[in-house]
C-alpha cells in the first residue's frame, strides 16, 4: 500500500460516507430519534455493537476467524454486526461534524510516520519500540 496523500499531493478521497450519513439523518429524523443521538449515546451504542461483533469471534480458532464472513454459521452475524458498527460510527461522526475522509487520511499519514515500512515490516512492536 502506498502512503496516503502528502502535503504536496492532491487529496485522495479514501472514503465517502456522505450518502450514508444523509440516509441515517433522514432515518433518525423520520422517527424523531435525534433527541437520543447525542455523542455519548452513540458512542455507547457503537461500543455495544462492537461487543456483539466480538461475540461472534469469541470462541473461534484463528483459522475459523479467517473464514467467519463466509462460514454459513457466522456469515450473517458478521455482516450484520459490521453494518451496525459502520452505521453507528458514521452517525456519530455526522453528529460531531467530523469528516471521516479527512480523519482517516490524516491518521494514515500520521501512522506512516510513526511506523515507517522499513522499520515496522514484519513486527508487531509499537512505534516507540521500533
Amino acid at each position: 500500500m502506498t502512503s496516503p496523500t502528502s502535503p504536496s499531493e492532491p487529496a485522495l478521497r479514501l472514503i465517502d460516507v456522505k450518502g450514508l450519513s444523509e440516509a441515517l439523518a433522514a432515518f433518525s429524523a423520520e422517527r424523531d430519534w435525534d433527541q437520543y443521538h447525542s455523542p455519548k449515546n452513540l458512542v455507547m451504542a457503537l461500543t455495544g455493537e462492537v461487543g456483539e461483533l466480538t461475540e461472534v469471534f469469541q470462541w473461534l480458532s484463528e483459522a475459523q476467524s479467517k473464514s467467519a464472513a463466509t462460514n454459513p454459521d457466522t456469515a450473517t452475524a458478521v455482516r450484520e454486526e459490521l453494518a451496525d458498527v459502520t452505521l453507528y460510527l458514521v452517525r456519530l461522526a455526522s453528529v460531531l461534524g467530523v469528516d471521516l475522509n479527512e480523519a482517516v487520511t490524516l491518521k494514515l499519514q500520521k501512522n506512516a510516520l510513526k511506523y515507517p515500512a522499513d522499520k515496522a515490516r514484519g513486527t508487531h512492536k509499537k512505534y516507540d519500540k521500533l
